[in-house]
């Protein structure tokens, strides 16, 4: 089992749902970390929430600018001295028919659930090889399974899937392990959805928090390229 307490992780869109609960089991295991959010006050709160667990950097970045992602790895390297995981987790969701979807809202789930990845991953490749890291991208079951007024949003995470996996072998020579998270309904502030008691029954942040854990600890010679992770039973 591997040991990772001390290393340091960078995780988008961290500051709620399920990048802050993935940020606070990993500072929980003795990680440093750096969370990213596009509204400063919002990251920032959240890092001093954060801060009871251990070490947490706040920084303000977009992952739909490719020099915004550079400048959050060049801060979290600056601040901790290296990077060993980074959770590409930033995502939005706009559901409409085709009929009412629009350019914008197309745009904006494409450059953040997709393009934003890719930015990620690139501004932080050189880091990872050098730590012989891990990569670990939040998609979805909606990745491989569509549904009606989920255009823009499946085509993101249909195409979230197949990047991640190819970049899965790209990088594998490099030393550096990738693997994609799919989970069904998670009890979360997606899509202006407010979490309630109504929401036990769905995976919740913490246990992707867990999931993460368990993939960083595995063995190197083990990759679980592709996890699906449903809740144990339906909603009623």
């Amino acid at each position: 089992m591997q040991n990772i307490t001390g290393k340091t992780a960078l995780i988008t869109g961290g500051s709620k749902g399920i990048g802050y609960g993935i940020a606070e089991s990993l500072l929980k295991e003795g990680l440093n970390v750096a969370i990213t959010g596009r509204h400063k006050e919002a990251v920032e709160a959240a890092a001093v929430e954060l801060s009871k667990f251990g070490k947490v950097l706040a920084i303000t970045a977009d992952v739909r600018d490719f020099a915004s992602q550079q400048a959050a790895v060049a801060k979290t390297l600056a601040t901790f001295g290296s990077l060993d995981v980074l959770v590409a987790n930033a995502g939005v969701g706009h559901f409409a028919n085709i009929a009412d979807l629009t350019p914008e809202q197309w745009h904006e789930t494409i450059d953040t659930n997709l393009t934003g990845v890719f930015y990620s991953i690139k501004a932080s490749l050189e880091a990872l090889t050098a730590t012989k890291g891990y990569i670990i991208t939040i998609a979805s079951l909606a990745g491989t399974n569509f549904f009606a007024t989920a255009s823009a949003y499946n085509a993101s995470k249909f195409g979230l899937v197949g990047f991640t996996q190819a970049v899965m072998l790209d990088v594998r020579d490099r030393g550096i392990k990738v693997t994609t998270i799919m989970p069904g309904s998670v009890a979360t502030h997606f899509n202006n959805h407010t979490p309630n008691d109504a929401d036990a029954w769905k995976i919740q942040p913490e246990d992707l928090g867990q999931m993460t854990v368990d993939l960083l600890r595995m063995n190197p010679r083990t990759l679980p390229s592709k996890v699906e992770v449903r809740p144990a039973q339906v909603g009623k």
